[in-house]
């Protein structure tokens, strides 16, 4: 029940503004009017731009109020305000996650292909070791 009273109250705070919106246009209608006449009456036009002026802050400020409340309930919840600030943090908490993964990937092909080109190196020196000590051994052996 309270919901939709709630709910009137706000239907009812829309319709206002409707009917000021209507106001300031018949304000502009009237200052157009008294503009288009030869000689202007002074006094009209100071008080049909100051009733325009409030009347469009007004009007501004009640929209607003009515947009803040919309982005607040716009996600289904009761005023708990938008979910779209944790939703945004979280994908890019993902995106840092999958560039961290795509770094590590790139540090870990980086030490593999290090510890080939060791292994190989090591390799390389073994095999050339071995050839000199079984050359040695053959020419020490032949004499």
């Amino acid at each position: 029940m309270a919901t939709y009273s709630l709910a009137n109250e706000r239907l009812r705070a829309l319709e206002d503004i409707e009917r000021e919106i209507g106001a300031i246009l018949q304000n502009a209608g009237t200052v157009i009017l008294e503009l288009s006449k030869e000689k202007t009456n002074e006094r009209l036009l100071d008080r049909q731009a100051a009733a325009f002026t409030t009347s469009v802050q007004h009007v501004e400020a009640e929209l607003s109020g009515q947009i803040r409340y919309l982005t607040q309930v716009a996600t289904g919840q009761p005023h708990e305000g938008s979910s779209y600030s944790s939703r945004k943090d979280c994908q890019m908490a993902l995106k840092r996650v999958d560039y961290a993964r795509l770094k590590l990937s790139d540090v870990a092909r980086t030490c593999e292909q290090m510890l080939e080109n060791e292994v190989k190196e090591m390799i390389q020196t073994m095999t050339c070791t071995l050839g000199q000590n079984l050359e040695t051994r053959r020419t020490g052996s032949t004499q």
